[in-house]
């Protein structure tokens, strides 16, 4: 794939865990950004070192989308009622999705104990597609694109490596 079309689906998963407070994913996404801003130079510059490393965090990128759709499927003991991970625990923040999904309707709950001082409690209705089915979505997408960028990062290092044997 083109690296503009990594870094654009990069930067649009970036805005979209800004706008929910994200921590976690945020710093993965930029992480991420800097990894193909690297790989751009690997290949503009004939580094194939830097095409390496590219791939070497494509598979950690695989690993932690993978993680993330387990987080939102709710695989083994993962909560998202219990587990703030993607907030490193200083937030009660979800998904930006939760709230502006297509078709959502918000309807905040008035009077409730429940939320902390600082925050309300909601109710989200009528999502023609659920928050967590956007972001297993949106992180199925990151992978795939991960693999055929892992796949052109090991072959044009090849490549770059069998010209400098020549």
């Amino acid at each position: 794939p083109s690296f503009a079309l990594l870094q654009v689906a990069a930067l649009e998963r970036q805005i979209f865990d800004f706008l929910g407070y994200q921590w976690a994913p945020i710093l993965a996404n930029f992480l991420h950004i800097m990894a193909v801003i690297l790989g751009i130079f690997g290949t503009i510059q004939y580094r194939s070192k830097y095409l390496m490393m590219y791939a070497v965090w494509l598979v950690l990128w695989v690993g932690w989308n993978a993680f993330i759709i387990c987080f939102y499927l709710e695989v083994g003991r993962l909560s998202q009622d219990r587990d703030f991970i993607m907030t490193f625990n200083t937030s009660l923040h979800r998904s930006w999705w939760m709230e502006n999904g297509p078709g959502c309707l918000v309807t905040p709950v008035m009077n409730s104990n429940l939320a902390p001082e600082d925050h309300h409690v909601i109710t989200v209705s009528g999502c023609l597609l659920d928050y967590q089915y956007i972001e297993v979505v949106s992180s199925a997408t990151q992978i795939f694109l991960a693999l055929f960028g892992f796949v052109y990062a090991c072959y044009v290092s090849k490549v770059f490596l069998e010209e400098e044997d020549s």
